[in-house]
């Protein structure tokens, strides 16, 4: 019975993952339409995407504190019921503002399904299945696009992308709440906990954590790696350095199908390869390449080091997320996933925009500088965790020693009194 449980929540999480990219796919290729239809300038997207922000991460920071009082199937089908209706908003909008409102529901919804589903699989799942499960994610991002350009080249329009995707997110939504009993903090149908987890630390207690506070600092840099790369590799390539149009797609397409064959590949890595252990090495591999692309050594080279940054930035966000337990324990899981998610969302909008901005004064040279510059930063929180990691461990250690010194000095005492009595 637990084993077919495991199975069907295996299956949601997949699905559940999967959605989240549609729309984050889809975008980009419905934006040109959408402009045309509102009359909009080409920066208009700046405030839909600040909307969606905005709401992702307060959805994903307050995850845990709302996990606390609800289920996790529950938060589940609230969030893709939001989701759902705010794409069939989209669909419907009959202005811009409608539709930028419509923006901050669906990045409520989305954060809570992204930090609900992650906490979960932090603690019921083994990395390997972190590294699928964001695969997953990435077959979303394809299928989301290809789903609009279907709707755009048929003739439906934009708007009829939308109404497919909202339909999508609303099955989901009645899947989650039809097994909303399966998942932890409802009751099993035979009466007994769906699960055994340990009451939740406060979210003020995890906050003032400073291993959850370079957690969510790690999450921040890895982001602006990954974003930055995937908003400009394309730019640098074409504007910057004169790429024909085809080949400077080709190497934005290399990069994306590196993270998402890297995903899946490391997947199946063999399990002596601790999730946290994989963090630095990957890291360091994310700034060799972005050392590679300052050199800027021709095409064939620049495609190749674009490649090798996906692949190596793959592992980094499944990694960190599977490591969560381990790093700020059991109890601080929940709130600390939804912090990182938050602080993800955040490091995705901020980070690339940082490096748009740099462009704009110091010419498109400066973004593998930046790239860089993440992936350092990044490598020396990991650093630092590892280090407050070690200290803790010493620390726990010594304490656990003292405490069987003292038990065995008591021991021995209350033997040689037993002995003395007559």
């Amino acid at each position: 019975m637990r084993s077919r449980r495991n199975v069907a929540l295996g299956v949601l999480a997949f699905l559940g993952f999967a959605s989240l990219g549609l729309p984050d796919g889809a975008l980009g290729v419905a934006w040109p339409r959408v402009r045309e239809s509102f009359g909009l300038p080409l920066d208009a997207l700046g405030a839909l995407l600040a909307a969606s922000v905005t709401g992702y991460a307060g959805a994903s920071f307050l995850a845990g504190a709302i996990l606390a009082r609800i289920s996790l199937g529950a938060l589940l089908a609230l969030s893709c019921a939001a989701t759902g209706a705010a794409l069939l908003g989209y669909w419907a909008a009959p202005s811009w503002g409608a539709m930028v409102a419509c923006g901050l529901v669906a990045g409520l919804g989305a954060g809570a399904i992204d930090a609900g589903i992650n906490a979960f699989a932090a603690l019921r799942f083994a990395p390997r299945m972190l590294h699928w499960l964001h695969a997953a994610y990435g077959l979303g991002t394809t299928a989301g696009p290809a789903l609009m350009a279907h709707a755009l080249i048929s003739g439906a329009g934009w708007r009829a992308g939308y109404l497919a995707l909202g339909a999508v997110q609303v099955a989901l939504a009645l899947g989650f709440a039809a097994t909303r009993r399966l998942w932890p903090g409802a009751p099993a149908a035979d009466g007994d906990s769906a699960t055994n987890d340990a009451p939740a630390a406060p979210l003020v207690a995890t906050l003032r954590s400073r291993a959850a506070q370079l957690g969510a600092a790690s999450f921040f840099l890895y982001l602006g790696v990954e974003a930055t790369a995937g908003a400009w590799l394309y730019s640098l390539l074409e504007e910057g350095r004169g790429a024909p149009m085809a080949a400077a797609s080709s190497a934005a397409g290399a990069y994306w199908g590196a993270l998402l064959a890297g995903r899946v590949a490391f997947g199946f890595a063999p399990n002596r390869w601790g999730a946290s252990a994989v963090v630095g090495p990957a890291t360091a591999f994310c700034a060799l390449a972005a050392v590679g692309l300052t050199l800027n050594a021709g095409f064939p080279f620049d495609l190749a080091c674009a490649a090798l940054l996906g692949f190596a930035a793959a592992p980094i966000f499944p990694a960190l997320i599977a490591s969560t337990p381990e790093r700020i324990g059991a109890a601080h899981t929940a709130n600390a996933v939804g912090l990182q998610i938050a602080s993800a969302a955040l490091g995705q909008a901020g980070l690339p925009a940082l490096a748009g901005l740099a462009a704009a004064r110091l010419g498109l040279a400066c973004v593998p500088l930046a790239l860089l510059g993440f992936a350092l930063a990044l490598l020396a929180v990991q650093l630092a965790a590892r280090q407050l990691a070690r200290r803790e461990a010493r620390i726990a250690a010594t304490s656990s020693l003292g405490t069987s010194d003292g038990a065995a000095v008591s021991g021995a005492h209350a033997s040689a009194t037993a002995r003395s009595v007559p």
